[in-house]
């Protein structure tokens, strides 16, 4: 930790270059990150891109603290509904990888032709998936609150919510998806810029769906979705009207609406493994959703609370991992493997210090954080335990983040899925139901710590073999 603070020191720029330095990151750069500093490249496209995730972890922080004053009934159909529309988000984020990958190589090969082609074949998917997978949300959400174990009274206090989130899955599948084509082509501060408007209109609306502030009607929990679902949809049109615009390095024009089948092919065989990466990371935090439900709603209010505090952190951390994901594909791109390998060092010394010290923060503070959105004292003690059991793997999750992702901006995404499977699937499921046996939802909690640090260990391992340079996309 002492040596990544002494690189994250020795890469800052001068003071008086600061601010300019600042303003470059936020403004947008036209730096071309194949050549020059390591260290300056990865500030450049982790400042928006960690502004832009913390943005898209405080939709999840706004409900919590809004819906926090209606009861443990509206938070736990909150946190239950999140455990599902997760599923949704491994399509997004499948979509979103994969797209990032093409376009990043497309970008390191000075073909900003190709990429923009490859960005049209992946919105195409993504509005195709989210048309069929929105209508079947929306009709059947009471059905999936009760395939988690909802309670009758959570079901009813939810299903408003559950529909409005998934019938509206449009909004989250292209916010993600065109994010990660900006992102790939190294424009972080457009992908930034996004979500903070999409943020601003959430939290604006919040209180007002919620309460019925003015003249807005009063809906409660579900007022939280419509919030969410209307910041969202801005964004996305503001996407377009960037895409569209002719001024980024990835441009659309109306001869870029077909379809091409050959680009099309690679990159859902690319995506498809993507979304069943994330599929079976998505699918173990429902399971332990489920497991954690059997203890009642205080302890799913609880674990909702701690678990939208611990994505609010970790999101800043995948805004490192994703400008190390960028600079993997662009520097594969332009035939530079070793100067790939040298940026995901760096940032995962970089993610390490960043983590290790909110770790400590959160090891220390977690009554205090917790105390911020409830004061309940049934659902505090759990909100207390989950935050300081699962901040115990934060050094770990750091180095098991940027792995993955560097693997995937590499274009080799079979490799993180292996890992997903041994480390999801086959440890921290069997690990949380024997735990969750014999010590309650403690158990859950060390199962998310043991699970997640045995994935950094194997991802490094894997990473140092060397087979992801080889990968075409």
């Amino acid at each position: 930790m002492q040596q990544a603070s002494q690189s994250i020191l020795a890469a800052s720029p001068p003071r008086s270059g600061l601010w300019a330095f600042l303003r470059e990151a936020l403004a947008g750069t036209h730096q071309d990150f194949t050549e020059g500093s390591l260290s300056r490249g990865i500030a450049l496209l982790a400042i928006p891109a960690i502004l832009e995730l913390g943005m898209e972890a405080t939709f999840g922080i706004v409900d919590a603290f809004w819906v926090a004053s209606l009861g443990a009934n509206s938070i736990a159909a909150v946190g239950l509904t999140e455990s599902i529309i997760v599923l949704v988000f491994s399509v997004a984020f499948g979509l979103a990888t994969g797209a990032t990958a093409m376009v990043a190589r497309r970008i390191g090969e000075k073909d900003s032709e190709g990429a923009s082609i490859v960005a049209v074949q992946a919105i195409a998917c993504g509005i195709a998936i989210a048309l069929v997978s929105g209508t079947l949300g929306a009709l059947f959400a009471p059905n999936l609150l009760g395939l988690m174990h909802a309670s009758p009274e959570v079901i009813r206090a939810g299903s408003g919510y559950t529909r409005v989130l998934l019938g509206g899955n449009l909004s989250i599948i292209l916010i993600f998806l065109m994010n990660g084509i900006l992102r790939g082509a190294g424009d972080a501060a457009t992908a930034m810029r996004t979500l903070w408007l999409a943020n601003l209109i959430n939290l604006t609306l919040d209180p007002c769906f919620i309460f019925g502030l003015g003249f807005f009607p009063k809906l409660g929990v579900t007022g939280a979705a419509v919030a969410t679902t209307t910041g969202r949809s801005i964004g996305v049109l503001y996407q377009f009207s960037v895409l569209f615009g002719g001024k980024r390095r990835v441009t659309l024009a109306r001869h870029h609406l077909r379809i091409d089948w050959k680009v099309l092919r690679r990159l859902l065989r690319l995506s498809s493994t993507c979304m069943f990466q994330y599929f079976v990371a998505v699918a173990s935090w429902v399971s332990l959703a489920r497991i954690n439900a059997a203890f009642g709603s205080t302890a799913v209010a609880g674990y909702t609370l701690a678990i939208r505090i611990i994505m609010f952190v970790l999101m800043p951390s995948w805004g490192i991992c994703s400008a190390a994901a960028t600079l993997v594909g662009q520097n594969l791109g332009a035939r530079r493997p070793e100067r790939s390998e040298r940026a995901v060092w760096l940032g995962g010394s970089y993610n390490m210090a960043l983590l290790t010290g909110i770790g400590v923060i959160f090891f220390s503070s977690a009554r205090l954080l917790a105390g911020c959105f409830t004061t309940d004292p049934h659902v505090l003690p759990y909100a207390v335990e989950c935050l300081r059991l699962v901040s115990l793997g934060y050094p770990f999750y750091a180095w098991g983040m940027i792995m993955e992702q560097s693997f995937n901006g590499a274009g080799d995404t079979w490799t993180p899925t292996k890992i997903n499977l041994l480390c999801y699937w086959m440890v921290q499921i069997p690990l949380a139901l024997w735990l969750a046996s014999h010590i309650g939802p403690r158990g859950v909690y060390l199962a998310i710590c043991s699970a997640e640090s045995l994935l950094a260990v194997t991802a490094v391992l894997w990473f140092r073999r060397g087979k992801w340079k080889e990968v075409r996309v």
